[in-house]
């Protein structure tokens, strides 16, 4: 019998005793769970000072008008640098400030949802009331990864962000990328560059410049990346699969958006897919983020060499590891090269090197605990 799952994406909130990040970063060093980084330690005073802020009461009166909200901030570099980890620790010292953490390709999936909504509705600006029910929700928001690929995120985000500024709302982000780099060479970039304008003028941009990529240093544990592709690996990819399945499997069809997304096998909380049957498709980030709220381990079989000559399948690869990797899913794959030599030439090579980064971080025994 197939299972059915109904997917509602939904970010996590935080809450708990407040602290500054300078002293919960000592705290880690002193345990032994962190070890220092000059760079990283260098930019925890901005986090902090935007916590300061949020945290200071809100002076009321008839004709006072609230505060306008402190300056945010860009946090850019390396793959592997420990920006997200930052922005984590950062959200753990916010106590009861509303707060939500969340990819950006999620977020904007959302904002296009709620745009479809309000379009449906006969909302004149469908805009407005997306931008009011994020502005309600939160006084912080936390994104990961941002980036601009696409030209409907890029014509949206700019206005958006402008009307979360003017309600109150602070936003602190994580990128690959700075701000004069997003969405370059994109389809009317010139219509894009107010916005690279309005990063610069409400956030603070901060490049973490780390010699160290931790990713990179977390690659002992059990195998579960397997290549090249042929029997050897086929073989161990069945052998994991039968420890971790115990028993028959049947398909998963999760419904995202009236469409059906069909696993071919699913028990325990555990998928077995083939690259073809996930990146083959023309399947967009919020079926990848249904398929990470789905599962605990996906079994990812077959990934090919990437190039020019397959982008599309590339590129959906790309978004769905982004999503396994917010999720905490643990990947266990087989694949026809090591991650760095899965996509050497064509468009996209840049963007494939923190995927290549991530898959060497999420091979770590330890990944998803």
């Amino acid at each position: 019998m197939r299972k059915t799952l109904l997917f509602n994406a939904q970010s996590r909130r935080y809450g708990s005793g407040m602290t500054d990040l300078v002293s919960l970063y000592e705290a880690r060093v002193a345990n032994g769970s962190l070890t220092r980084d000059d760079a990283q330690e260098a930019v925890l005073p901005n986090f902090d000072r935007i916590r300061n802020a949020l945290a200071a009461p809100i002076k009321r009166g008839l004709f006072r008008k609230a505060p306008p909200p402190p300056q945010g901030l860009y946090l850019w570099g390396g793959v592997g640098r420990g920006k997200s980890m930052l922005m984590d620790m950062f959200v753990e010292t916010l106590g009861d400030i509303p707060v939500r953490r969340v990819h950006f390709h999620a977020f904007m999936q959302e904002i296009h949802t709620g745009l479809h909504k309000a379009r449906a509705e006969g909302v004149e600006d469908a805009l407005a009331p997306v931008a009011q029910n994020v502005i309600k929700s939160a006084r912080l928001l936390a994104f990961d990864e941002m980036q601009i690929t696409d030209i409907t995120d890029a014509m949206i985000v700019g206005r958006l962000f402008d009307q979360l500024h003017a309600g109150g709302v602070v936003v602190v982000t994580t990128s690959n990328r700075h701000p004069d780099d997003l969405y370059k060479d994109g389809l009317n970039r010139q219509l894009f560059l107010p916005f690279i304008q309005h990063i610069k003028d409400q956030l603070q941009v901060w490049e973490l410049v780390s010699p160290t990529d931790y990713r990179q240093n977390r690659l002992e544990g059990s195998q579960v990346y397997f290549t090249p592709i042929g029997p050897e690996a086929r073989e161990k990819i069945q052998s994991v699969w039968d420890d971790l399945s115990g028993g028959p499997a049947e398909p998963l069809s999760l419904l995202v958006k009236g469409r059906e997304i069909t696993l071919p096998a699913f028990r325990n909380g555990v998928g077995r897919a083939s690259f073809y049957d996930l990146c083959g498709r023309m399947l967009g980030p919020g079926d990848y983020l249904a398929v990470a709220d789905a599962l605990k381990v996906l079994v990812l079989e077959d990934i090919p060499r990437l190039s020019r000559n397959n982008f599309n399948e590339a590129k959906r690869f790309v978004t769905l590891i982004d999503a396994l990797y917010e999720a905490k899913v643990r990947l266990i794959c087989s694949a026809a090269a090591e991650p760095e030599m899965l996509y050497v030439e064509g468009e996209g090579t840049f963007e494939f090197e923190r995927t290549a980064s991530r898959l060497r971080e999420m091979q770590d025994k330890d990944w998803g605990k």
